[in-house]
């Protein structure tokens, strides 16, 4: 069964240290999401019924960052919470909607099947879709829950090109 192990961070001497996160892929293999640190991220964690929420905010991403030349300077991170979903038939189904996204967005789409990313540290809702800002290094910088207004999706470009410049 595919799953998640959260990113958690510890201080250890005023530092932050990110311990492993795992996440599965569409094919079913695990992924470190940490791997996706390293420059500023933007992740979208939704349920089903919660992926055109932020359409808009999805696509400002994309226009802004070919407009800026910052494609490949900040990393776009989707997981979908499938929760409830890993049984058969209903995983096949699940997954084959998933790699349909994946052809559409154009990047990996990650499946959280037991709904770990709602639980500490994370706490994301279950029901609704997220976005959270991260740094390079992982660490949450914004985050919000639910259709982000136009206030909210210009905080999510401000804190990206705040994290560029540093």
């Amino acid at each position: 069964m595919g799953g998640v192990i959260v990113m958690l961070w510890v201080s250890v001497a005023n530092q932050a240290v990110p311990l492993d996160a795992r996440v599965a892929t569409s094919s079913g293999e695990r992924a470190q999401l940490a791997a996706q640190w390293g420059r500023p991220t933007v992740l979208f964690y939704e349920d089903r019924f919660s992926t055109t929420l932020n359409r808009p905010l999805k696509q400002a991403l994309f226009k802004r960052g070919v407009e800026l030349g910052l494609i490949g300077q900040v990393s776009v991170v989707a997981v979908a919470n499938l929760e409830g979903l890993d049984w058969f038939p209903a995983r096949g189904f699940a997954l084959a909607a998933i790699r349909d996204a994946e052809k559409e967005a154009g990047i990996p789409v990650y499946v959280d099947w037991s709904g770990v990313l709602a639980r500490p540290p994370w706490g994301l809702p279950r029901k609704t879709a997220s976005v959270v800002v991260l740094d390079a290094a992982g660490q949450v910088r914004w985050q919000a829950s639910g259709e982000l207004d136009a206030k909210q999706q210009e905080e999510v470009f401000s804190e990206l090109l705040g994290l560029l410049r540093r």
